[in-house]
Protein backbone atom coordinates (compact mmCIF):
# COMPACT_ATOMS: atom_id res chain seq x y z
CA UNK A 1 0.00 0.00 0.00
CA UNK A 2 2.92 2.43 0.54
CA UNK A 3 2.60 4.86 -2.35
CA UNK A 4 7.01 6.08 -2.67
CA UNK A 5 9.38 4.64 -4.80
CA UNK A 6 11.50 3.23 -1.79
CA UNK A 7 10.04 1.40 1.46
CA UNK A 8 11.66 1.68 4.85
CA UNK A 9 10.30 0.01 8.03
CA UNK A 10 10.04 1.59 11.37
CA UNK A 11 8.82 0.10 14.16
CA UNK A 12 6.23 1.40 16.53
CA UNK A 13 8.90 2.46 19.28
CA UNK A 14 11.82 2.80 17.48
CA UNK A 15 13.68 5.92 16.31
CA UNK A 16 15.89 6.37 13.34
CA UNK A 17 19.35 7.54 14.10
CA UNK A 18 19.24 11.50 13.82
CA UNK A 19 16.98 13.88 11.34
CA UNK A 20 19.36 13.54 8.59
CA UNK A 21 18.89 9.65 8.06
CA UNK A 22 16.06 9.49 5.33
CA UNK A 23 18.12 12.56 3.69
CA UNK A 24 21.70 9.94 3.53
CA UNK A 25 19.44 7.10 2.32
CA UNK A 26 17.98 8.99 -0.68
CA UNK A 27 21.22 10.59 -1.33
CA UNK A 28 22.55 7.00 -1.72
CA UNK A 29 20.29 6.16 -4.26
CA UNK A 30 20.10 9.47 -6.31
CA UNK A 31 23.88 8.78 -6.44
CA UNK A 32 24.08 5.16 -7.59
CA UNK A 33 21.87 2.41 -9.47
CA UNK A 34 20.57 0.51 -6.18
CA UNK A 35 17.77 -1.84 -5.29
CA UNK A 36 18.17 -1.36 -1.75
CA UNK A 37 20.39 0.36 1.22
CA UNK A 38 21.14 -0.62 4.72
CA UNK A 39 23.05 0.61 7.72
CA UNK A 40 24.06 0.07 11.37
CA UNK A 41 21.45 -0.63 14.03
CA UNK A 42 21.70 -0.16 18.02
CA UNK A 43 20.51 -1.69 20.44
CA UNK A 44 18.82 0.64 23.08
CA UNK A 45 17.09 0.45 26.74
CA UNK A 46 13.44 0.88 26.81
CA UNK A 47 13.64 4.40 28.84
CA UNK A 48 17.04 5.81 27.26
CA UNK A 49 17.24 5.77 24.12
CA UNK A 50 21.20 7.40 24.64
CA UNK A 51 22.04 4.68 26.32
CA UNK A 52 23.44 1.37 23.83
CA UNK A 53 23.07 -2.12 24.61
CA UNK A 54 24.10 -3.72 21.70
CA UNK A 55 25.76 -2.41 18.48
CA UNK A 56 25.00 -4.41 15.19
CA UNK A 57 27.56 -3.16 12.96
CA UNK A 58 26.80 -4.39 9.57
CA UNK A 59 29.64 -4.81 6.45
CA UNK A 60 29.71 -4.65 2.45
CA UNK A 61 27.54 -7.48 0.75
CA UNK A 62 28.84 -10.41 0.21
CA UNK A 63 26.36 -13.93 -0.95
CA UNK A 64 28.80 -15.61 0.80
CA UNK A 65 28.28 -13.96 4.01
CA UNK A 66 24.61 -15.26 4.10
CA UNK A 67 26.04 -19.04 4.53
CA UNK A 68 28.21 -17.92 7.45
CA UNK A 69 24.81 -16.33 9.28
CA UNK A 70 25.22 -12.79 8.27
CA UNK A 71 22.71 -10.36 7.36
CA UNK A 72 22.05 -6.61 7.23
CA UNK A 73 19.83 -5.12 10.17
CA UNK A 74 16.69 -5.83 8.76
CA UNK A 75 15.21 -2.38 10.21
CA UNK A 76 18.15 0.09 8.51
CA UNK A 77 17.24 -2.19 5.00
CA UNK A 78 15.32 0.47 2.43
CA UNK A 79 13.93 -1.12 -0.75
CA UNK A 80 12.57 0.26 -3.80
CA UNK A 81 8.77 -0.76 -3.94
CA UNK A 82 9.31 -2.38 -6.94
CA UNK A 83 11.37 -5.08 -5.20
CA UNK A 84 8.06 -5.92 -3.52
CA UNK A 85 6.50 -6.15 -6.27
CA UNK A 86 8.87 -8.25 -7.55
CA UNK A 87 9.46 -10.48 -4.83
CA UNK A 88 5.91 -9.99 -2.96
CA UNK A 89 6.12 -9.54 0.35
CA UNK A 90 6.76 -11.26 3.60
CA UNK A 91 5.53 -14.71 3.99
CA UNK A 92 3.38 -14.53 6.87
CA UNK A 93 3.78 -18.23 8.17
CA UNK A 94 7.02 -17.32 9.72
CA UNK A 95 5.72 -15.29 13.06
CA UNK A 96 9.05 -14.52 13.88
CA UNK A 97 11.30 -14.46 11.34
CA UNK A 98 9.75 -13.19 8.24
CA UNK A 99 11.91 -10.40 7.90
CA UNK A 100 15.13 -12.56 7.85
CA UNK A 101 13.12 -15.40 5.01
CA UNK A 102 12.08 -11.97 2.81
CA UNK A 103 15.87 -10.81 3.09
CA UNK A 104 17.62 -14.28 2.15
CA UNK A 105 15.26 -14.82 -0.59
CA UNK A 106 15.72 -11.34 -2.16
CA UNK A 107 19.75 -11.36 -1.68
CA UNK A 108 19.99 -14.51 -2.59
CA UNK A 109 18.80 -13.29 -6.24
CA UNK A 110 20.94 -10.78 -6.75
CA UNK A 111 19.35 -7.64 -5.48
CA UNK A 112 21.68 -5.01 -5.63
CA UNK A 113 22.47 -3.30 -1.86
CA UNK A 114 24.66 -0.33 -0.57
CA UNK A 115 25.95 -0.57 2.99
CA UNK A 116 25.92 3.08 4.74
CA UNK A 117 28.82 2.19 7.43
CA UNK A 118 26.80 4.15 9.65
CA UNK A 119 24.01 4.17 12.69
CA UNK A 120 20.86 4.20 10.88
CA UNK A 121 18.34 3.16 13.28
CA UNK A 122 17.47 3.06 17.34
CA UNK A 123 15.80 -0.27 18.46
CA UNK A 124 14.45 -0.96 21.73
CA UNK A 125 15.01 -4.04 22.97
CA UNK A 126 12.02 -6.39 24.13
CA UNK A 127 10.85 -7.33 20.49
CA UNK A 128 9.31 -10.27 19.60
CA UNK A 129 12.12 -12.25 18.68
CA UNK A 130 13.94 -12.39 21.99
CA UNK A 131 11.38 -10.96 24.55
CA UNK A 132 11.43 -14.71 26.03
CA UNK A 133 12.72 -18.00 26.08
CA UNK A 134 10.35 -19.79 23.96
CA UNK A 135 10.18 -16.74 20.99
CA UNK A 136 14.16 -17.18 20.94
CA UNK A 137 14.00 -20.99 20.36
CA UNK A 138 10.78 -19.76 18.15
CA UNK A 139 12.52 -17.74 16.06
CA UNK A 140 15.70 -19.98 15.81
CA UNK A 141 13.71 -22.71 14.66
CA UNK A 142 11.77 -20.26 11.98
CA UNK A 143 15.69 -18.84 11.44
CA UNK A 144 16.68 -22.54 10.47
CA UNK A 145 13.63 -22.79 8.06
CA UNK A 146 14.29 -19.97 6.65
CA UNK A 147 17.66 -21.12 5.67
CA UNK A 148 16.66 -24.20 4.27
CA UNK A 149 13.65 -22.93 2.14
CA UNK A 150 16.06 -20.36 0.21
CA UNK A 151 18.77 -23.05 -0.09
CA UNK A 152 21.25 -20.99 2.16
CA UNK A 153 22.42 -23.10 4.89
CA UNK A 154 21.64 -25.60 7.65
CA UNK A 155 22.62 -25.60 11.40
CA UNK A 156 26.21 -24.61 10.78
CA UNK A 157 25.31 -21.26 9.16
CA UNK A 158 21.87 -20.79 12.60
CA UNK A 159 24.98 -21.15 14.99
CA UNK A 160 27.58 -18.64 13.19
CA UNK A 161 24.40 -16.26 13.22
CA UNK A 162 23.70 -16.84 16.86
CA UNK A 163 27.35 -16.94 17.73
CA UNK A 164 27.74 -13.39 15.80
CA UNK A 165 25.71 -11.89 18.13
CA UNK A 166 27.96 -11.87 21.17
CA UNK A 167 30.16 -9.79 19.89
CA UNK A 168 27.26 -6.82 19.41
CA UNK A 169 27.45 -6.50 23.14
CA UNK A 170 31.19 -5.44 23.17
CA UNK A 171 31.07 -3.37 19.95
CA UNK A 172 31.09 0.32 20.08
Amino acid sequence: MASGDVIGLLHSDDLYNDNRTIEKVANAFENEELDGVYGDLVYTYKRDFDKILRYWKSKPYNFELLKKGWMPPHPTLFLKKEIYEMYGSFDLNFKIAADYDFMLRILDDGVKVKYLPEILYKMRVGGASNKSLKNIVQKSSEDLRALRKNNIGGYYSLALKNISKISQFFTR
